[in-house]
């Protein structure tokens, strides 16, 4: 009897979906269309080359960021999108750029060295050369034996860094099963693998932040750091504690280079080996506008009803600087421009309006599509909403470096699953089937997903993002994939225009209660 009540409740499950997908309408007529405009007369690697290779890097609040964004506003318009324009987020603090490096070891044997500077710290003033101190602090205790010890040096921030040999590919797609993996649900009351670890990388930051003011006040020359990618490879972001901001924690000048190099340094001082290193690093912090700017853009919707509802895609437009910001995350900026740019040319009339955001501040902590939210939605703290919050029909995100979509991460909502098989269904030839209940983390979604909105993220191949180019100096346009680019943008395209079509908004989760519903930021 248990078996037949089972069976029931699967042939139940399996009728209310095929119910559900017969009436979630797919326009084929516009999937052809869309597909024939993005597959056959794509300009998504253009406008990723300007983004990278003419704009690149686009630190927030940089000059550079700025330039890329008005050239973004320039091309949506051009493209025939309307309102397109820079909109203030709220005050961020300086910008930073970097005008001149040269890292080199001139003893035992000259060698320049593989070397960026972290964002926002101060240059060298002229170059500084001597040999360096090596550094061992791995608890407040270790302080007190450098005190006095080491104005004007050049510091060594640790031992040698760990390199091991990398057996496995740095590039890869999901595989079937890691896909049917991903679609089950999690365990119940499973923490996610990145909260058991939570407690111990609060503890480190919090030491490494003790260091960086403890080498400022005793007056160092230069930090020297070394990379955590292998290979030549140089992972750098910032120093300091919200060094943009006036009231933030400057770092001393902080340098990474790459490990092997590093090692090699560390290999010859503890051979008491004489080294002399020197360094000359310029920078130039920006005051001249402390506001932060989202790039926004329309395509205004037709119905007299349903044009005041929105539908939004997005991602975050600005990028660390060793690099040009390429995989993170031009590419997901170029894909949802060359979404529009399809709906434009193939003369789409949405029902509702269809609005692009390109974030800034996302690498400091979703800083641009917080401050839009709040602006427009309401507060994730107080739990208020605005008037816009009420028309809101949902938003989609793309920042996972440049693998093609795979599917969408539900967020919790399962009330979506059905819209999006149905929606999903034309692009099963392109290997997009997969849905997930599980919550993907760390970029722009959250901000619309904190407020009770409909937000989310697509599913995308990792290729070789977090090995290779997340934040690094690979992260340039060479490591793009054209004809990943290519899919991401078409399936975009028709996700946001039968958003834009159907009768009613995407429907949105349940609330949970407000203490369940922490989340952390980790792209």
């Amino acid at each position: 009897m248990r078996n037949l009540h089972k069976f029931i409740s699967i042939l139940f499950v399996l009728a209310l979906t095929a119910l559900t997908l017969a009436q979630e309408p797919v326009d084929w007529a516009a999937v052809q269309k869309i597909r024939a405009e993005g597959f056959q007369r794509s300009q998504v690697m253009e406008t990723l080359s300007y983004l990278t290779d003419v704009y690149g890097p686009r630190l927030t609040n940089s000059p550079n960021y700025k330039k890329a964004a008005e050239w973004a506003v320039s091309k949506l318009s051009q493209w025939g999108l309307s309102n397109a324009h820079l909109e203030p987020w709220g005050v961020f603090g300086r910008g930073w750029t970097l005008e001149k490096m040269s890292a080199e070891m001139l003893e035992p044997q000259y060698t320049p060295l593989i070397a960026y500077p972290r964002a926002w710290t101060p240059g060298t003033d002229g170059e500084v050369s001597g040999e360096p101190v090596l550094l061992e602090i791995k608890s407040e205790d270790d302080f007190e034996q450098y005190q006095g010890k080491l104005k004007d040096k050049i510091v060594l921030a640790s031992r040698e860094a760990d390199i091991e040999p990398q057996f496995k590919a740095l590039a890869e797609r999901y595989s079937d099963e890691k896909l049917a993996e991903m679609a089950t649900a999690p365990e119940p009351g499973k923490r996610p693998s990145w909260m058991s670890r939570f407690a111990e990388y609060r503890a480190r930051r919090a030491l490494r932040r003790k260091i960086q003011k403890f080498l400022k006040e005793e007056g160092v020359a230069v930090v020297v750091q070394p990379s955590s990618r292998p290979y030549g490879v140089l992972h750098v972001t910032s120093a300091g504690r919200r060094p943009y901001q006036k009231e933030g924690t400057l770092a001393p000048p902080t340098v990474v280079i790459a490990s092997e190099q590093y090692n090699r340094i560390v290999r010859l001082l503890e051979k008491e080996i004489p080294v002399k290193l020197a360094f000359n690093i310029k920078t130039r912090f920006n005051d001249d506008d402390s506001l932060g700017y989202n790039v926004i853009a329309e395509i205004p919707g037709r119905d007299k009803r349903l044009k005041k509802e929105v539908v939004m895609l997005g991602g975050h437009f600005d990028s660390w600087h060793s690099g040009t910001g390429a995989t993170d995350n031009a590419a997901g900026s170029a894909v949802m421009m060359e979404a529009v740019r399809i709906l434009e040319a193939i003369g789409a009339r949405p029902r509702r309006t269809i609005r692009i955001g390109l974030w800034g501040g996302e690498e400091e902590g979703l800083l641009g599509s917080r401050g839009y939210v709040k602006k427009h939605f309401g507060s994730a703290d107080s739990g208020e909403h605005t008037a816009e919050w009420k028309n809101f029909a949902g938003y989609f995100n793309l920042d996972n470096g440049t693998g093609k979509i795979r599917g969408v991460y539900l967020q919790g909502n399962d009330a979506v699953r059905p819209i999006f098989e149905a929606w999903l269904k034309p692009f099963h030839d392109l290997g997009a089937k997969t849905l997930t209940i599980r919550n993907t983390g760390g970029t722009d979604h959250l901000a619309f997903d904190a407020v009770g909105l409909p937000g989310f993220q697509f599913i995308q191949d990792p290729i070789d993002y977090f090995p290779r180019t997340h934040h690094t100096n690979m992260d340039v346009y060479d490591h793009a994939l054209k004809s990943d680019l290519m899919q991401a943008a078409v399936i975009v395209a028709s996700f946001v225009y039968h958003t834009a079509m159907r009768d009613a908004k995407l429907p949105r989760k349940a609330a949970l209660p407000k203490e369940r519903t922490g989340s952390m930021a980790t792209h």
